[in-house]
């Protein structure tokens, strides 16, 4: 494909993003798979040209650009090579006009841009949001010891973290084929840390999703105790099984919940948990890095949504803790209304209820619980919180 032809599908993809964002439809990876399934023509250096260009113009463009071409056209504007392919060829685009408006660059929405401030995100802060994400692993000592990988760098604080150059093609790994290592952001392995779980214990994960909290919380508890993961979503849930037959896991079952329903599914498990984790839906703002254009998918009636479903799920997990137990608050999101608000908000409805200590090597205090952010710890974003049941 010629530079121009680059550009042109660049844009064409940007306008199918800009559609599924306001439309709640797929995600840019997704979209960006489809297209590429559709037009093999394309080889392997155009294919990452186009994804370059594509998440190029999304992590520059705050508010959801008015077309593809105009995102496109920002780039340009500090991409010469870019600005080179708007040459009017036979499958490039038209140049740039002399009066044409670009989309407008910018961190964030402004509504969101200024929430973020308001919990406490500077500019310096909001900008690392939208940086690349690197690429880190657990090492999973269930199946083994030390394990020896190229180029990988320790990560502090971590025993079982590594960070691997961005371009490791993970899955190739023999590590990976004997499941003695599963990609997880380096954020994510100290909320699993913050649980502090323990050989022996009853653990309900009430939004495990895929499972990757799941098989390092058994991994945490040297496959000694029992794991409840839960979750309303069925295609997600399914996949956590497989990941954990490979990984050595035996202590973990899953359940598929009905929204809205769940606390009749989870009866046999009232007052009986030692830990509930609840990583529960949110605005995903920490993880900006991986998903950049999340953020033109949020909006002030979504994110009221969200809190309201947080809320509700921390009330149901409070009923599983044991007397003495414990329930983390995690959300992937630098948001106060997710993080500490939620977690303030939860003491007031359950006075009896205490804040628990964190034993975390890195982290900032926030409120009630730890926030870990791109700008300061190098890992997605999180707020962590723990409570404790008397």
């Amino acid at each position: 494909m010629t530079p121009g032809a680059r550009v042109q599908s660049s844009i064409e993809i940007l306008d199918l993003v800009i559609a599924a964002a306001r439309g709640g439809g797929a995600a840019a990876d997704t979209i960006l798979a489809r297209w590429f399934g559709a037009h093999r023509f394309a080889g392997s250096k155009d294919r990452r040209a186009i994804r370059e260009h594509v998440y190029a113009a999304i992590r520059l463009c705050g508010e959801v650009p008015a077309s593809g071409r105009a995102a496109m056209v920002a780039v340009a504007a500090t991409d010469p090579a870019v600005a080179a392919g708007f040459d009017g060829s036979p499958y490039g685009p038209p140049p740039i006009g002399a009066g044409e408006a670009p989309a407008t660059p910018g961190v964030a929405p402004a509504w969101l841009a200024d929430a973020l401030a308001a919990s406490g995100i500077d500019a310096a802060a909001q900008a690392a949001l939208l940086a690349r994400a690197p690429l880190d692993i657990r090492i999973n000592r269930l199946r083994g010891g030390d394990i020896a990988i190229d180029n990988a760098v320790p990560i502090g604080g971590l025993p079982d973290a590594l960070r691997l150059p961005s371009d490791t093609n993970v899955e190739q790994l023999p590590a990976f084929a004997l499941g003695a290592i599963e990609v997880q952001d380096a954020g994510s392995q100290f909320v699993a840390l913050a649980c502090a779980a323990m050989p022996g214990e009853r653990v309900v994960d009430l939004c495990a999703g895929a499972g990757g909290k799941t098989l390092a919380l058994a991994a945490a508890m040297a496959n000694d105790g029992a794991i409840l993961a839960t979750d309303t979503d069925r295609t997600r849930l399914q996949r956590l099984l497989p990941r954990a037959e490979r990984a050595g896991v035996t202590i973990a079952e899953t359940r598929l919940l009905n929204p809205g329903r769940e606390a009749e599914l989870l009866e046999d498990w009232h007052s009986a948990a030692d830990l509930v984790l609840v990583d529960a839906p949110c605005s995903g703002t920490g993880t900006w890095r991986r998903n950049p254009e999340a953020r033109w998918r949020l909006t002030p009636d979504r994110l009221a949504r969200l809190t309201a479903t947080q809320a509700r799920l921390l009330d149901l997990a409070a009923t599983l803790v044991r007397p003495g137990g414990r329930l983390v608050h995690v959300v992937c999101s630098l948001l106060d209304a997710e993080g500490r608000d939620q977690a303030e908000a939860f003491l007031a409805r359950h006075p009896e209820w205490r804040g628990g200590q964190l034993n975390l090597p890195v982290g900032t205090a926030h409120g009630l619980g730890i926030r870990l952010d791109p700008a300061h710890h190098d890992t997605d974003g999180f707020f962590v919180a723990m409570m404790t049941r008397p």
